[in-house]
């Protein structure tokens, strides 16, 4: 059995149902992201997520 724990352990998490941090992975997979390093990367998640579907979407229409 491994000794390294838990991926993200210690690391933290933007949940996206309670728009809390957590840190290590406390709920579920499907309701968070991450993980980040700090807590401050956590908060600023949404605004990540955010500004690459922004990019995305940008090359999607480039593409057309």
């Amino acid at each position: 059995m491994s000794s390294e724990g838990t991926p993200g352990e210690g690391k933290y998490w933007y949940n996206v149902n309670t728009k809390s941090i957590e840190k290590g992975a406390q709920s579920d997979w499907s309701q968070l992201l991450g993980p980040y390093d700090t807590e401050a990367e956590a908060r600023t998640a949404l605004e990540k997520v955010q500004a690459r579907n922004d990019a995305w979407d940008a090359e999607d229409e480039e593409d057309d």
